[in-house]
């Protein structure tokens, strides 16, 4: 086989190629921090490193849907809190209007009152968040869900909860419609001592506790004269009702930050495998790094030797 200058060059070229590429690699697992920067440095850590990456990002998106949430949970615990401080108020003026030495002009005061009572309380239901949409509408959030008619009070949102999935096996309510709170009673409602259906809907209740002590007391019938007793009695119902779904509030509310522990965790675990599986041996790669510059700089130094030479001055 003849061995020509060409080919000698061309030999001490690709010696010095192959050098500066190994070269460049080692500098580049310097330079980001990872053992593995495309598929052919590793195929089968890069799949893995493929899958872990998309499992942290799904867990950073439930961190996010996590906080959503707990902003949604706590707005409508919050106000809920309004709701029964109004409550309670209302009904110790409930309570002091069946006492029978009040006037007429007391009981038309106490009517009054319970009218701004029960005005914050419509208020309260008819709350926004930051966005401007209503907290009690379900998912018709753009109008107010309660709108104070001729006739009453009328419901105008959705009457389906809204969910959120907050972790890979786990959605949760974040959103309760204003009927399942202002125009519903629990199954441990206190029933009618006559036996008539209860009333569930909390601003009839007002309403007709308020017609009834704004009419003269000797001028009331029968029914009219109980309605202060049944408002008692449905307010009661009503506070049962709205505290049994803010407990329900306060353990989502645990749940989440239980949850937001885990996530937490996991990402640290998460982070741990892929720096296992991606990540670079500082130690190794700065010395491989040192060695292949050394490497280098022998075959720039064996090229420029051979350079100068050619087969007749190898054979002398």
């Amino acid at each position: 086989m003849r061995i020509s200058t060409q080919m000698m060059y061309d030999q001490n070229l690709r010696g010095v190629t192959n050098a500066q590429s190994s070269w460049l690699a080692s500098g580049e697992q310097l330079a980001s921090g990872n053992r593995v920067n495309r598929p052919s440095d590793d195929p089968i850590a890069a799949s893995q490193a493929v899958v872990l990456s998309q499992a942290q990002v799904q867990n950073s998106q439930y961190q996010l849907a996590r906080t959503f949430a707990n902003q949604k949970v706590s707005l409508e615990e919050n106000v809920l809190s309004q709701v029964v401080t109004a409550v309670i108020s209302a009904q110790g003026k409930i309570v002091n209007a069946n006492n029978a030495s009040l006037s007429d002009s007391d009981r038309a005061s106490l009517a009054t009152d319970l009218e701004g009572t029960r005005n914050q309380i419509l208020n309260l239901a008819n709350s926004t968040d930051g966005n401007g949409r209503y907290i009690f509408a379900g998912y018709k959030t753009e109008q107010p869900p309660f709108e104070d008619t001729e006739t009453g009070v009328v419901y105008r949102g959705g009457d389906s909860t809204i969910t959120q999935q907050v972790d890979s096996a786990r959605s949760m309510v974040i959103g309760h419609p204003g009927s399942q709170i202002f125009n519903t009673i629990s199954g441990y409602a206190k029933p009618e001592p006559d036996g008539s259906a209860s009333e569930t809907n909390i601003f009839e209740m007002f309403d007709s506790a308020i017609a009834a002590l704004k009419k003269p007391l000797e001028s009331l019938t029968d029914s009219e004269l109980d309605a202060v007793n049944k408002t008692n009695r449905g307010l009661g119902n009503a506070l049962d009702n709205i505290l049994s779904v803010r407990a329900e509030l306060g353990t989502q509310m645990a749940e989440l930050t239980k949850l937001d522990e885990l996530g937490s965790e996991r990402a640290l675990g998460q982070k741990s495998q892929m720096t296992t599986l991606t990540g670079v041996d500082w130690s190794a790669a700065i010395s491989d790094y040192l060695m292949q510059k050394d490497a280098l700089q022998a075959s720039y130094k064996t090229f420029s030797d051979m350079q100068g030479m050619s087969l007749f001055q190898l054979n002398r």
